[in-house]
């Protein structure tokens, strides 16, 4: 890629846009690129803050296409992909373009990031709740409860390393948007298969927690016989 900002080249941007989480997430490369990309061409009335609440708009768009698609047609899911697609847009631009523009409030941004997550999440399983039926609605409980216990693996995992990441090994939020967004499409397609694979999606990120879990206890451990 070419230059970006006054002179700058992808590297150097990258390494100051991304200095303060690690990523492993699968799309990570993909995903660095297109904010790389997006940043320098976000208008500058738009502020980090503005961009958070926009990823909140976008969750909310899911709950209403969860919405629609309860009382209305199936079709109406397809706008949750849109609304995901939002989100992602304003949660992955939000903290970046502060830091793109010299101006990261670190501990400020931090606790919102994971309030915004929060709140986007809890809004995505209402809305499955609200178009689950005969009994499945607690596969959306689940997957908030599950959803909440990885955000807490990743304050402990921060506390405990000083490393913040916000993926699960090879998985991360952008993944996982991807999957929600297949699991409306092929709902919209096959009626009814959104039960099979949300509670497969829910298992597996209930293996995930876990594992991460048990990493996340063995890093306590050791970090603890280190400072005896």
């Amino acid at each position: 890629m070419g230059k970006e900002k006054d002179g700058e080249d992808y590297t150097t941007i990258a390494e100051r846009t991304f200095s303060d989480r690690k990523r492993t997430n699968i799309l990570k490369r993909a995903e660095q690129s297109t904010i790389v990309f997006l940043l320098p061409k976000v208008p500058k009335f738009i502020s980090p803050n503005a961009l958070t609440l926009i990823g909140s708009i976008g969750s909310g768009f899911v709950f209403l296409a969860f919405l629609l698609g309860t009382y209305l047609a199936k079709w109406y899911l397809l706008f949750g992909i849109i609304g995901l697609v939002i989100n992602w847009l304003g949660d992955s631009l939000d903290g970046r373009l502060a830091y793109y523009r010299n101006t990261p409030r670190r501990w400020y941004g931090f606790a919102l990031d994971i309030i915004a997550d929060w709140i986007g999440i809890v809004l995505i399983g209402f809305g499955y709740y609200i178009y689950a039926k005969n009994g499945t609605q607690i596969v959306a409980f689940a997957f908030v409860a599950l959803y909440g216990w990885s955000i807490i693996i990743s304050q402990l995992r921060y506390k405990i390393t000083n490393e913040y990441s916000i993926d699960s090994g090879f998985v991360g939020p952008t993944e996982l948007r991807f999957i929600i967004a297949f699991i409306l499409l092929i709902e919209v397609l096959f009626q009814g298969s959104i039960t099979y694979l949300a509670g497969l999606i829910t298992t597996v990120l209930l293996l995930i927690n876990i594992v991460d879990s048990i990493k996340l206890l063995k890093l306590g451990d050791l970090k603890d016989k280190n400072q005896v």
